[in-house]
C-alpha cells in the first residue's frame, strides 16, 4: 500500500489572539509566515486569517465570547501552561532561531542538535502560545 501525496497540511493548528493583526504581523516577520488570507471581523478583530509556511498553514483569529472562543483558554490564563504546541519544519533552523531571537521571540528551550538527527528549538510567541521548530522532517525518505 503507498502513502497518498499530500499538497497541503491536512492538520492545521488554529490559535486565538487578543490582538490577532499584531499577532499576525509578528509571526511573519518573527517566523517566516505568509499571509494567505485575513478576514476582518464588525469589531476591527480578525474573523479567521490563514498562514501559510512551506506546504504547512496555520489558522487563527481573534479571541471571542462566543461558543468555541469558551472553549479556549490563553496561555497567560493557565500559567503558560499549553495541552498543545505547533511544530513547525525548518530547513535552516539555526537562522530560524536567531531571526525569532531578534523578534523578541522568548526563547524556552535553546537551539540544539538533536541525536536523532537536525536541531531545535522552542519559544513563545509575545501573547505566550508555545512553538516548537526544527529541522528534522519525520516525512523525508529515511537515510539509506
Amino acid at each position: 500500500m503507498s502513502t497518498p501525496q499530500v499538497s497541503g497540511s491536512t492538520i492545521i493548528p488554529c490559535l486565538r489572539y487578543r490582538d490577532a493583526h499584531a499577532a499576525i504581523e509578528w509571526l511573519c516577520k518573527a517566523f517566516g509566515f505568509h499571509k494567505q488570507a485575513v478576514y476582518d471581523d464588525d469589531n476591527g478583530g480578525v474573523a479567521h486569517a490563514q498562514l501559510t509556511y512551506g506546504s504547512g498553514m496555520l489558522m487563527l483569529g481573534s479571541v471571542n465570547d462566543n461558543d468555541f472562543g469558551r472553549r479556549m483558554v490563553q496561555p497567560d490564563q493557565v500559567d503558560g501552561r499549553e495541552t498543545q504546541c505547533a511544530c513547525v519544519i525548518v530547513k535552516d533552523c539555526k537562522a530560524h532561531y536567531e531571526q525569532a531571537k531578534a523578534a523578541g521571540a522568548t526563547i524556552i528551550d535553546d537551539y540544539a542538535e538533536k541525536e536523532y538527527g537536525g536541531a531545535g528549538y522552542s519559544c513563545r510567541d509575545p501573547e505566550g502560545h508555545l512553538w516548537w521548530f526544527g529541522s528534522y522532517d519525520p516525512w523525508a525518505e529515511p537515510a539509506k
